[in-house]
């Protein structure tokens, strides 16, 4: 008889030790991403550079665990990254880059820790390298406004809005592209001189558009087509 209860005591002890010990082991560590670079110091927005070689600064991130932080510097001739796009890794916030001249540029940053977690990209500026003897230089690519892209409109009108701008503060003057079709070939508005058109709509369309910029001394450039649905 004293054997068996030696033997339920000597159980209850090791199931208690157990569950003692599942109850200290502590979750595992999470770890977060760092912050957004809030500010990009250079080269400014709408800047006309001087040179093609130039010292990219932007603020520090920070990391909520206290990893090491680099960043990703992004520089490209289109303002959607998609083409002419050059990455570099960068342990600290500047960069020296040499750049093809009488171009347009946009630059944004992102942050990366030691455990490979990033944060979202900063902003986007856009800069033109200054050519020689160059007189004139291109307005730069429109940007989006509104509608958003991908987003639905419920009503029979809406608005087109987008925002663009010209180094050397020529007037500019916009043609709109609008159809049903991609990409978008017919011509629902010339030479407008604002960044904004009021259009009629059809229902249950997936509408695609894009704008040309044009200056007063004959450069234009030629945005990426945006689209949107309407119901």
């Amino acid at each position: 008889m004293k054997t068996i209860k030696y033997i339920i005591l000597i159980a209850i002890i090791s199931v208690s030790c157990s569950k003692s010990g599942s109850s200290s082991e502590e979750a595992p560590e999470q770890n977060s991403a760092p912050s957004k670079v809030e500010s990009l110091i250079y080269p400014t927005n709408n800047l006309l550079c001087s040179t093609n070689v130039l010292d990219f600064e932007w603020n520090t991130a920070t990391d909520p665990d206290g990893d090491s932080v680099s960043y990703i510097l992004e520089i490209s001739k289109t303002n959607n990254f998609t083409n002419s796009t050059q990455t570099f890794e960068v342990d600290n916030t500047v960069k020296s880059i040499t750049l093809d001249k009488e171009t347009a540029y946009y630059w944004h940053v992102k942050a990366v820790d030691s455990k490979n977690l990033s944060s979202e990209y900063s902003s986007t500026f856009q800069f033109y390298t200054e050519g020689i003897a160059e007189t004139n230089h291109i307005p730069f690519s429109p940007q989006l406004l509104a509608p958003e892209r991908n987003t639905t409109i419920t009503g029979n009108t809406t608005k087109l809005e987008w925002l663009c701008t010209d180094v050397d503060n020529d007037q500019l003057l916009y043609d709109v592209y609008l159809d049903t079709n991609n990409p978008p070939m017919l011509k629902i508005g010339e030479n407008i001189n604002v960044q904004h058109l009021e259009i009629a709509l059809n229902p249950m369309n997936t509408y695609y558009w894009k704008i040309i910029a044009k200056d007063s001394n004959g450069g234009q450039s030629i945005g990426q087509i945006w689209s949107f649905d309407s119901n």
